[in-house]
């Protein structure tokens, strides 16, 4: 958020900030809405803590892997969030 809070002007900044807060976004959410829907569900709300457990690794993993492209200078897209934040990732 600050990345793209600072930067006005670099597009590729901008980007890569906005589609690390939407993934990162979603993934709260998602985690939040599985917490309270199977939180006091004892054997579905150890399977669901499991899958989001899984779910944070790949998270993990793929903000790494959009960490090094950036960092390579690629404006790698990923399928669904990579269109969100390339338009709000626009110089106004």
């Amino acid at each position: 958020m600050v990345f793209y809070l600072a930067e006005e002007e670099n597009t590729f900044v901008r980007f890569h900030a906005m589609q690390s807060i939407w993934i990162s976004g979603t993934y709260t959410v998602l985690q939040i809405a599985v917490s309270i829907v199977f939180g006091r569900i004892p054997i579905i709300g150890f399977l669901a803590g499991i899958i989001t457990s899984l779910l944070g690794l790949a998270v993990f993993i793929l903000m790494i892997f959009l960490l090094v492209k950036a960092y390579q200078g690629e404006r790698y897209k990923t399928p669904f969030f990579g269109d969100k934040a390339e338009e709000h990732s626009k110089v106004k």
